[in-house]
């Protein structure tokens, strides 16, 4: 699975620089086409029914699954983008979430930042967590407390992260909260997508009317965070992440290991 990972990293990375104010999430969604092809893959998000883009792009209260369209990217937006690729018959899967600059209100934009560095923060806890964990759950558990610890935030629930191989959406299901039982043993060759998704006020949503876009009931704001990793012999190794996780899992005491 390392070349769809390699891919999928590559790809976000593209999609970040080009993020700016005045640009569009259609032009996003060009750039990822773009590296996709030079990756020799394909999206895996084109597979899913009824989906015609290779990234979502999800903005302010919008949380996962939005559109791609030709609205201009204003200042101060809080932008989440979701990509993935296939290459032989494996996938990746991630996506970040950045807020733009806005001189005119510094606020906004730190309320916004805040917001993201919560969910990142959540996102490494819950990797670090999978290191060491017997079961599945104790990820959700972490993201949980790291939640809790960065603010208050809630945590979008009907909504997470899950086993991902041969097809980009598998069993097992990933929560980003405690729920009651152990989940699945951990054991190598698992490989999870783990993506906590945070609002900056009630945690309910609802599906806008063009079918994809989760929204926030109340209108707050939403950010969305995801990496693929793999648990093998010798450790995990974050496939979506071009250190393989070395950076993010530094503060938790936890080294990745490359997969031989």
């Amino acid at each position: 699975m390392r070349p769809a990972g390699e891919a999928t990293a590559a790809l976000l990375a593209s999609v970040r620089e080009r993020l700016a104010v005045g640009a569009t999430p259609l032009e996003l969604d060009a750039v990822a086409d773009e590296v996709i092809r030079s990756h020799g893959g394909r999206s895996n998000f084109r597979l899913v029914p009824g989906y015609r883009h290779a990234v979502c792009v999800s903005v302010d209260d919008d949380v996962v699954h939005g559109i791609p369209d030709d609205r201009l990217f204003a200042p101060g937006a809080l932008v989440s983008v979701d990509g993935g690729v296939e290459i032989d018959g494996w996938n990746g899967d991630a996506a970040f979430s950045a807020v733009l600059p806005d001189p005119e209100r510094p606020d906004v934009v730190a309320a916004r930042s805040q917001l993201v560095r919560a969910a990142e923060d959540a996102l490494w806890a819950g990797i670090a967590a999978l290191a060491g964990a017997r079961h599945l759950n104790e990820v959700g558990e972490a993201i949980e407390e790291s939640v809790e610890a960065s603010g208050p935030f809630g945590i979008v629930e009907g909504y997470g992260g899950h086993g991902i191989g041969r097809s980009m959406h598998e069993e097992p299901s990933v929560h980003n909260h405690s729920v009651r039982g152990r989940g699945p043993r951990v054991r190598p060759g698992l490989v999870v997508a783990i993506e906590p998704m945070i609002v900056a006020g009630h945690p309910d949503t609802f599906v806008r009317e063009d079918g994809w876009t989760v929204a926030t009931v109340d209108g707050s704001d939403a950010a969305h965070v995801e990496h693929s990793v793999a648990v093998h012999g010798a450790g995990i190794w974050v496939l979506t992440a071009p250190d393989g996780g070395v950076g993010g899992l530094e503060p938790f005491g936890v080294r990745p290991v490359p997969i031989s």
